[in-house]
């Protein structure tokens, strides 16, 4: 399972989805094509917005800069997520800790 971790102006993601074999897995081909593209979206437009980290099993965004331009990139990023959770719930789980933009 992809579990989303959000606290505070930090936000981590774990696993993997598990619905199909690895390479023929469209929940993280999905939530990875997602997350790749708002973080690139965010650093092109301010490269100084956000620092991220990943490999093979966990990726994490630190949000620097809470601009609003920051702040509807990630918030269209979570919402994507979101409905990725809705749609394959035994595969992506959103976990708040606490809300963004503290």
């Amino acid at each position: 399972m992809i579990k989303v971790y959000i606290k505070n102006n930090k936000i981590d993601i774990v696993g993997h989805a598990n619905y199909a074999d690895y390479g023929k897995d469209i929940v993280c081909a999905s939530a990875s094509a997602i997350v790749t593209t708002s973080v690139n979206m965010a650093l092109r437009l301010n490269n100084k917005s956000l620092e991220y980290k990943g490999n093979n099993n966990k990726f994490t965004i630190n949000i620097l800069n809470s601009d609003d331009v920051t702040k509807e990139i990630i918030n269209n990023m979570l919402s994507l997520l979101e409905d990725l959770a809705k749609t394959y719930e035994k595969n992506v789980k959103i976990i708040k800790e606490e809300e963004l933009w503290n």
